[in-house]
């Protein structure tokens, strides 16, 4: 069986962003959603996903993940816009 992986940023209105990794995107964009998550995403209530890339290998996803939290802010804007320019909550599409 082949599973997925996800590299996802999710934001408020500001945008406040978060880049997080996980297997099940659905999942785990409704525990943000929901406040079900301690920590940062909950502290500034960071609810809308912005945008994700899907692995099906988790050590790239890994990677990936790690190399977007190193870029300065302006990059994680620039790569949501390229995908999601009025940043929409995609959420609801998945």
């Amino acid at each position: 069986m082949i599973k997925t992986y996800y590299v996802y940023i999710i934001g408020n209105e500001r945008p406040t962003i978060y880049i997080g990794f996980t297997n099940n995107l659905i999942k785990r964009i409704y525990q943000h959603k929901n406040s079900l998550v301690d920590g940062f995403s909950k502290k500034y209530r960071l609810n809308k996903l912005l945008y994700f890339e899907t692995y099906n290998e988790v050590h790239q996803a890994i990677k990936r993940e790690k190399q977007i939290k190193k870029w300065n802010r302006k990059w994680k804007l620039d790569l949501i816009k390229k995908n999601n320019p009025y940043f929409k909550d995609l959420y609801f599409k998945l």
